[in-house]
């Protein structure tokens, strides 16, 4: 595995080839470290290329602005860049290294039972730092494969194993951290960001027909493992990839609930159930406290984020809590203070209102498209950007409450769902969730992007006729839950935080509530126009004025209607020569769009011109021809 670089007791360097750098003081412990992850695994016989490797790092720097590292064992590199959670010592470094293991290691994200892991591994191994990092190492020594199970948080992993001659990737079960990868000529290339994968160079740019359905179909989610390139796929959630030379990738998938009602809970009513999952989530968000910096709350004022208000403060946190809002536009609101002052009054918060300008969002959606991950549609990316640039000023860690929707049934279509017979649980998905259907990508597309066939409604319906889920809502939420989920809030929560290097964490996510709620029946979360068995706890810890007002958004008035500044961006593109010369749209399409750029919306209030104009102008910064 090659020896130690003297004074760094964590990274090894094979052949003398690898660096480490961090601006800390030595002697710090090291317990969290975000970041972005890189490498490249050769299985052909050849040497893994540690300067591309080293690009792609450079490439995600705002992912982990602290420190860089990168190793190189031959046929494998590994690169890293470090965002402290607090501060770093040398023992803590990534790329990290055990030559007496024979393993090596990167690694994006927190484990959050890292303390009982190592508490049970101790009679085992001996342990030279204090960070999660190293107990996942030795965790993988100890279990094999079978590591992840043992692992609580979000995560994306990989390990080289010199002894059985390969290298394992492994992604946390809700695919909060994402881990993009890319294979050609023998070669298998992995980060944090698709981005960094294109800068190392090699990537097959070309666009993915299929993907390109989906991101029409599904306002602009492209679920793993496509994504809108070609030669760039994701792992998927809660899967473990094994990559060996002279064999083909083996992939193990670790975690899926079954959506169906369990014998332990025979007799639980109403209330048993409400104390279950009450009792869940304290616990899912007192597991994302675990660390040594101040942690935030992004405080929207609605039920979910208010809710993790709720129970922290009842833990005896102190809270420090972050609102946005924009000026009002066309008689539409611009942010929702009332709600948020409410729960930040009540329960003493450091709360902070971040008003945004008008003037500050036609750059910051520039910035925004730059640091997506992948083309993101949704209206409210920019604000979440910004939101996440004014408080990383504060602090380095929060907590948000993404994902309450999806687990517990809070969107509208959720309600015919639940009256719905299983059979029909693909039709009404559709109904309400696709942007346009198939027969009308002959106008939207033009012919060389045709699919012959609706792909994504076979999607769809794949899901759907997948074993378990007994009830149409229960294959609804799963389909929500562990696959658009996962590509539209989750991604929008990792890439727009991490830009600004800021580490969100989300305890609706939290496996073991997920795993709870999902055997829960049916009605306790649809009824009350959804989410009901939330409103009830809310009912008991929040003020009465949050628990039943309508489902908000970020409010971003200025961004929902295209004008101004943000309307002659999206035209530019549009009328590009790049975009001309790819030719994805239609040219009457887009010339009835631009005429009326406020004239064509989806089911869900996505502005159609939007949606394409955002597309084409990811592709042209990222320098996709």
């Amino acid at each position: 595995m090659g020896a130690l670089r003297p004074g760094t007791s964590g990274a090894a360097i094979d052949e003398g080839v690898g660096r480490v750098e961090s601006g800390s003081d030595a002697g710090v412990a090291v317990r969290w470290i975000m970041c972005g992850i890189a490498g490249e695994v050769v299985v052909d016989g050849g040497r893994a290329d540690l300067a591309a490797v080293d690009r792609m790092s450079d490439a995600m720097a705002s992912r982990g602005p602290d420190g860089v590292g990168s190793w190189s064992g031959g046929w494998v590199a590994l690169g890293h860049r470090r965002l402290s959670i607090i501060d770093l010592s040398d023992a803590g470094a990534q790329p990290m290294v055990d030559p007496g293991l024979g393993l090596a290691l990167v690694f994006n994200g927190c484990i959050y039972n890292y303390r009982e892991l190592r508490d049970e591994l101790s009679d085992r191994y001996a342990f030279t730092s204090t960070s999660d990092t190293e107990v996942i190492l030795k965790a993988y020594d100890r279990w094999g494969e079978r590591f992840v199970d043992h692992l609580v948080g979000m995560f994306a992993i990989a390990v080289v194993d010199e002894r059985r001659r390969r290298v394992v990737l492994a992604r946390d079960r809700l695919g909060i951290k994402p881990l993009y990868v890319a294979e050609s000529a023998g070669r298998h290339r992995f980060a944090s960001t698709l981005p960094a994968l294109l800068a190392g160079g090699g990537v097959d740019t070309a666009l993915d027909p299929v993907a390109l359905h989906h991101y029409l179909t599904w306002h602009s989610i492209v679920p793993a493992p496509r994504t809108i390139l070609q030669g760039v796929r994701k792992l998927p959630p809660a899967t473990v990839r094994i990559l060996e030379p002279g064999r083909p990738p083996r992939d193990r998938v670790y975690w899926r609930p079954d959506y169906v009602r369990r014998p332990e809970h025979a007799g639980w009513g109403v209330d048993d159930w409400r104390d279950a999952v009450r009792d869940a989530l304290r616990t899912a968000v007192r597991r994302r406290m675990v660390a040594d910096v101040e942690v935030g709350v992004l405080l929207s004022g609605g039920l979910d984020s208010s809710l993790v208000v709720a129970l922290l403060a009842e833990a005896g946190q102190r809270l420090g809590t972050f609102s946005i809002g924009f000026p009002s536009s066309h008689d539409e609101d611009g942010d929702e203070f009332v709600y948020s002052d409410a729960v930040a009054h009540k329960f003493g918060t450091d709360h902070r209102q971040i008003r945004i300008d008008t003037a500050e969002i036609p750059p910051a959606v520039d910035e925004a498209v730059t640091a997506m991950t992948e083309p993101m549609g949704n209206h409210d990316v920019t604000a979440f950007f910004l939101l996440c640039r004014e408080v990383s000023r504060h602090v380095k860690v929060v907590q948000s409450g993404q994902g309450a929707d999806e687990v517990f049934a809070g969107y509208r279509y959720h309600q015919p769902a639940a009256r719905a017979p299983r059979a029909d649980a693909a039709a009404v998905f559709r109904a309400a969730f696709d942007d346009r259907p198939h027969d009308e990508m002959t106008h939207v597309l033009d012919p060389r992007w045709l699919c012959d066939h609706d792909v994504s409604g076979a999607l769809v319906e794949e899901h759907m006729a997948a074993p378990g889920a007994e009830t149409a809502l229960d294959a609804v939420l799963r389909l929500d839950t562990h696959l658009m989920l996962v590509d539209d809030p989750v991604k929008r929560v990792d890439s727009m935080s991490m830009a600004s290097g800021l580490e969100a964490r989300v305890p609706f996510l939290d496996h073991d509530l997920v795993e709870l709620v999902a055997a829960c029946p049916p009605q306790y979360k649809s009824a009350q126009n959804g989410k009901s068995i939330l409103k009830d706890i809310g009912r008991e810890l929040l003020p009465s004025e949050v628990i039943d007002r309508p489902k908000g958004y970020f409010p971003v008035p200025a961004r929902t209607r295209l004008e101004g500044p943000v309307l002659d961006m999206v035209r530019s593109v549009l009328t590009a020569p790049a975009a001309r010369n790819r030719g994805l749209f239609r040219p009457g399409y887009v010339a009835a769009l631009l005429d009326d750029p406020n004239g064509h919306f989806t089911r869900v209030n996505g502005n159609h011109l939007w949606e394409i104009g955002l597309l084409e102008m990811w592709l042209q910064r990222h320098g996709i021809a």
